[in-house]
């Protein structure tokens, strides 16, 4: 599966792509592809794949100094933090009186979920 990014050329058309070449060499692609579980699987994918990296290498050229960090994205609004430290707990019997119903020994199974691509020699053989 190619991800497709159509407004990669639109954010910001300024940037010279051809004078920023990205390359990516096989074994990061390898690396990459087991841990996103994202199969490039092709010239083309890769080539999406430098031009994202291209895209997000622009950050570099902007000029933060003097900008503070945010603490937060919600920028107009006033967080109110405490300490991070436990308040309640041990209620576990508590809650399960509040429950209309209760179900025992229940036994759920779930998909193995992100299992691992193989590495690219175990691919190919």
């Amino acid at each position: 599966v190619l991800l497709q990014i159509p407004w990669l050329n639109l954010c910001l058309p300024w940037f010279n792509y051809s004078k920023h070449p990205t390359r990516v060499s096989p074994d990061l692609v390898d690396k990459l592809e087991r841990l996103a579980l994202v199969d490039f699987g092709s010239k083309e994918g890769v080539d999406c794949l430098e031009k994202a990296i291209r895209f997000a290498d622009q950050l570099h050229v902007i000029n933060t100094d003097g900008v503070e960090p945010m603490d937060s994205v919600l920028e107009d609004r006033e967080l109110y933090l405490r300490d991070d430290t436990i308040t309640e707990g041990e209620c576990a019997e508590e809650l399960l009186q509040l429950a209309k119903q209760k179900v025992e020994d229940l036994h759920l199974f779930f998909n193995a979920g992100n299992i691992p691509l193989p590495k690219r020699e175990e691919r190919s053989a």
